[in-house]
């Protein structure tokens, strides 16, 4: 990852559970707001957790990494990103303001310019007031 940060000067990291495993690399993320693209059902399908409560996702976000929850080829692995959404809710117990988060993250983390970003994390705030 440190490679494809400073050679290669990628602007996010998809599939980056592995961040955890040097706390350099992860305030280095942090800092720099690197989006890191989770797909926690494929993980549990192809064993890089054995069940999803001992997923970092939640502890990556403690430290302050930009994560997004996404899908993994949702035919095979078993959720599109709504079902990821409810089984890593479920498994962590991640708090409204945390869901808030990550959906915010995803719009972050995204393609768009920065005006449309800005609209749609808009619509994220207005959703939580309503079911908060």
């Amino acid at each position: 990852v440190w490679e494809a940060l400073n050679l290669l000067k990628v602007s996010r990291i998809d599939h980056g559970n592995r961040a955890v495993e040097d706390p350099k690399l992860m305030a280095e993320l942090a800092r720099r707001r690197i989006p890191l693209t989770l797909c926690p059902l494929s993980n549990l399908k192809l064993g890089v957790v054995k069940q999803l409560e001992e997923h970092p996702l939640k502890f990556m976000m403690e430290k302050g990494l930009l994560v997004t929850i996404n899908s993994d080829d949702p035919a095979y692995f078993g959720g599109y990103v709504a079902e990821n959404y409810m089984a890593v809710q479920n498994a962590l117990g991640l708090t409204l303001d945390q869901i808030t988060t990550l959906a915010k993250n995803s719009f972050e983390a995204s393609f768009l310019n920065e005006e449309e970003k800005a609209k749609r994390i808009s619509k994220v705030e207005e959703y939580k007031r309503i079911f908060h």
